[in-house]
């Protein structure tokens, strides 16, 4: 649930109402009446008045900006796997894997931190030689 005064962008008018999409708003009060099929009731600034919206209608600033710094970010790293012919990290990118956000590659190198013994480096060399 929203808080009261939050910061949130209009997404969508489920309702058909005319509600300005994409304009910024805040929060003004819930509409607790259970007859209503609205959940809030918003204020945007630059349409100078207050609109009635439900819970699909508006969506927090943060997560907002969030999803569209995340968008601008896999667009860079299409573009950089383009330009410099970076085969695997265009899949990556394209497929989704989180090896491109590196959160794959913290967890290896956690993994090779913890020391080894002899026998199990010499298995391991063996086992590369091998293939």
């Amino acid at each position: 649930m929203l808080h009261l005064g939050e910061k949130i962008v209009i997404v969508a008018d489920v309702f058909e109402q005319n509600l300005p999409v994409g304009e910024y708003g805040y929060l003004i009060a819930y509409d607790r009446n259970p007859d209503n099929a609205f959940d809030y009731i918003v204020r945007i600034p630059q349409a100078n008045r207050n609109f009635f919206v439900t819970d699909k209608d508006i969506e927090p600033e943060e997560n907002v900006l969030r999803f569209e710094a995340e968008q601008i970010e896999r667009a860079a790293l299409i573009d950089y796997a383009l330009a410099t012919h970076n085969e695997k990290l265009f899949h990556q990118v394209m497929n989704g894997e989180e090896t491109a956000n590196g959160t794959d590659l913290e967890a290896e190198a956690t993994t090779e931190e913890e020391p080894m013994s002899q026998a199990e480096f010499i298995k391991r060399i063996n086992l590369r030689a091998w293939i």
